[in-house]
C-alpha cells in the first residue's frame, strides 16, 4: 500500500460566529518567502483573559435555544420543565456580570493549534495562563484548584491556577482556540472502558449503552451535551476527544469513514443513544425525557487488540468558547446577550410546592418531611450549614479522636456547597449545590452521632446513603444543579463562616434561605426516586 497522510480529524468548516476583540498584538512580517504572523504575547493574555470572562457569565445561544425546546416540547415533564425555566432565568441573571452562571467556576482548560508560520517568541502557556489569572483575580469567580505539598497534603492555589493548556502545531499563519471551563460535577462524569471488538455489534453496543447511561446519573446538572467516542489509537486520545466532542468541537467532521482512518460522526447511532438517554426516564435532574439535549458518537481507530470507548458530558453551564488570531486581529467566539429572549411569557405550571421551616428543632423537621413522598417539591426556609468535601473530612477527624458531633451539624440541615466571591452589595456570590455522592461514605457514621439528618445536594447517591436515612430517620432533599446565579440572587439572604475560615470555599457555613426550591430524593422509609427510576 503506498503513503498516505490522513488529517486524524478533519474539520471541514468552521460557521462559529466571532466577534472582533482588537486589530493590536498583531502584525505581518516577512522572512524570506514567507509571511510570519508575528503576535505580541499580550494579546494571548488579552484573548484567555477576555474568552475567560465571557465563558463564566455567558452561553451559546444553540445551547439557550434547546433548553428553550424542553419548555415547548409537550412530552417533557413538569420537572423537565421545571429545570428548564430555572436554568434560563439563571443565563438571564448571570448576563449581567455579576454572578456566575454555576458557583464551581472550573479548571481553566485551553487547547489551542499554532500555525506553524506564527510567531510569538515566548512560553505561550505563561501568557494564557496569565490572561486566565487576571479573570480569576478581577470578576466573582471562585478558586477551585488545590495542590500537593506532599502526598497527603494540600492547599487551595488562591488563582485558579494551574490552568491545564494543550497546544498543538499545525499549518498556516492562523492560532485556533478552544477554552473551557470544567466543573468537577462534569469532569466526574467522564468514563473511560476498555473494550475489545466483541463490543462492534449491533445488539452488544446497544445493550452496552443502556447499562452506561445509568452510570452517568443526574450529579452533573442536567441535561447533558453527551459524547460518545469509541475507538482511538490510546485511551488518552480517546478522552481528549470525548472533551472536545462535548463542547461541539467535533461538529463537523464527516460523517462516514474511508480507510486511512479519518475520525467521523455516526449520526444514527446519535439519534439512537439519544433515544436510549429519553426512554432512560431520568430526565432533566427529577425524572422525564431530557436527561440529554443531544448526542455526539464519534468513531475512531484502533488497535486491533484494544478498543477504547469513553463517555463524557458538558452540563447545564455548558462553558465552551472558541478563539482565533489571525492577521485582521484576534477573535472570539459570540456568545448570548439576551437569554432573556428565549424565556416564555408565563412559567411551566407546576403544583404548589410544600413549605419547610427550617428554624424548627430537628425532630420537628424530621417528622414534618416524614409526611411527603419521594418526588414532593419543596421551599425551604431558615438556617442551612453548608459543608463539603474537606469539611466533612474535618469533622470525621473530630469524630475520630474522640470528640463529639458539633452542635450545627446537629442542628440544621446539612447543604452541600461551595460559593463562589460576593460581588460587591449583595448577600452572597453564586452558590449552588455540588454533587451529593463524595460525601456518601460519612452519612452512616455522621448519622448515628444525630449529624447530616437532613442533606441538601445534587444528583443521585448510593443505597448506603438509603439505608443510613432508613436506619437513623433522615433524609436527602435534591436542589436543581446549575442555576447557582439564581438562587445567589434571589434564594440567600445572608451567608457567614463559622469553622474552618482557613478552608476558604470549603469552610463551614451558615446561610438563611427564602423560597429555597428542592425535592425529597430519599425519605427515613427506605424509598429513594432515583433506585425508582432504575426500576
Amino acid at each position: 500500500m503506498e503513503f498516505r497522510y490522513q488529517d486524524p480529524y478533519p474539520i471541514q468548516k468552521d460557521d462559529t460566529v466571532y466577534k472582533k476583540l482588537t486589530s493590536e498584538y498583531v502584525k505581518v512580517e516577512k522572512l524570506g518567502d514567507r509571511e510570519i504572523l508575528t503576535v505580541d504575547p499580550k494579546g494571548l493574555e488579552l484573548l484567555a483573559e477576555e474568552a475567560m470572562a465571557d465563558v463564566s457569565f455567558m452561553l451559546r445561544s444553540s445551547h439557550l435555544e434547546s433548553l428553550k425546546r424542553i419548555i415547548d416540547d409537550p412530552e417533557a415533564t413538569d420537572n423537565d420543565r421545571f429545570v428548564a425555566y430555572n436554568l434560563l432565568q439563571n443565563a438571564a441573571v448571570a448576563v449581567e456580570g455579576a454572578l456566575p452562571s454555576c458557583q464551581d467556576t472550573g479548571t481553566a482548560i485551553v487547547m489551542g493549534k499554532k500555525g506553524e508560520n506564527v510567531y510569538t517568541g515566548v512560553d505561550d502557556g505563561e501568557y494564557l495562563s496569565k490572561g486566565i489569572y487576571n479573570t480569576y483575580q478581577k470578576r466573582n469567580l471562585r478558586y477551585s484548584q488545590v495542590v500537593p505539598l506532599n502526598m497527603f497534603d494540600e492547599k487551595n492555589s488562591g488563582s485558579n491556577l494551574p490552568a491545564q493548556i494543550d497546544l498543538y502545531a499545525k499549518k498556516g499563519d492562523s492560532y485556533e482556540f478552544l477554552f473551557l471551563t470544567k466543573g468537577g460535577g462534569s469532569a466526574n462524569k467522564t468514563f473511560l472502558y476498555q473494550k475489545t471488538k466483541s463490543l462492534l455489534n449491533e445488539k452488544s453496543l446497544e445493550a452496552f449503552v443502556k447499562e452506561r447511561i445509568s452510570d452517568l446519573g443526574t450529579a452533573a446538572c442536567p441535561p447533558y451535551h453527551l459524547a460518545l467516542v469509541i475507538g482511538g489509537t490510546s485511551a488518552e486520545a480517546n478522552l481528549a476527544t470525548v472533551k472536545k466532542a462535548s463542547a461541539k468541537y467535533y461538529d463537523n467532521l464527516p460523517t462516514e469513514g474511508n480507510e486511512a482512518g479519518q475520525a467521523f460522526r455516526d449520526l444514527e447511532w446519535e439519534a439512537k443513544v439519544q433515544k436510549i438517554c429519553q426512554e432512560s426516564a431520568i430526565g432533566a435532574q427529577f425524572g422525564g425525557k431530557y436527561l440529554t439535549h443531544d448526542v455526539r458518537v464519534i468513531r475512531l481507530p484502533r488497535h486491533a487488540a484494544s478498543c477504547p470507548v469513553g463517555m463524557g458530558v458538558s452540563c447545564s453551564a455548558d462553558r465552551n468558547i472558541k478563539g482565533k488570531i489571525t492577521k485582521d486581529g484576534i477573535f472570539l467566539e459570540q456568545l448570548e446577550e439576551d437569554p432573556k429572549r428565549f424565556l416564555p411569557a408565563t412559567p411551566p405550571h407546576l403544583e404548589e410546592a410544600v413549605e419547610i421551616n427550617l428554624n424548627k428543632p430537628m425532630p420537628e423537621i424530621l417528622a414534618e418531611l416524614s409526611k411527603y413522598p419521594i418526588k414532593t417539591r419543596l421551599k425551604l426556609n431558615g438556617t442551612l450549614i453548608v459543608a463539603r468535601d474537606i469539611a466533612h473530612a474535618k469533622i470525621k477527624e473530630l469524630l475520630d479522636s474522640g470528640q463529639p458531633m458539633p452542635e450545627y451539624f446537629k442542628n440544621h440541615p446539612i447543604y452541600y456547597a461551595g460559593p463562589a466571591k460576593t460581588p460587591e452589595g449583595m448577600a452572597s456570590g453564586s452558590f449552588g449545590p455540588t454533587t451529593a455522592g463524595r460525601m456518601d461514605v460519612y452519612v452512616d457514621e455522621f448519622q448515628s452521632h444525630g449529624g447530616s439528618m437532613v442533606m441538601l445536594a445534587k444528583g443521585n447517591r448510593t443505597k448506603d446513603v438509603t439505608d443510613a436515612c432508613h436506619k437513623y430517620g433522615g433524609f436527602y432533599i435534591g436542589s436543581i444543579g446549575g442555576p447557582a446565579a439564581i438562587l445567589a440572587k434571589d434564594n440567600i439572604l445572608s451567608v457567614e463562616v463559622v469553622d474552618f475560615p482557613e478552608l476558604g470555599m470549603e469552610a463551614v457555613r451558615k446561610i438563611e434561605v427564602k423560597d429555597f426550591p428542592a425535592f425529597i430524593i430519599t425519605d427515613d422509609k427506605g424509598n429513594d426516586f432515583f433506585a425508582n427510576l432504575a426500576h
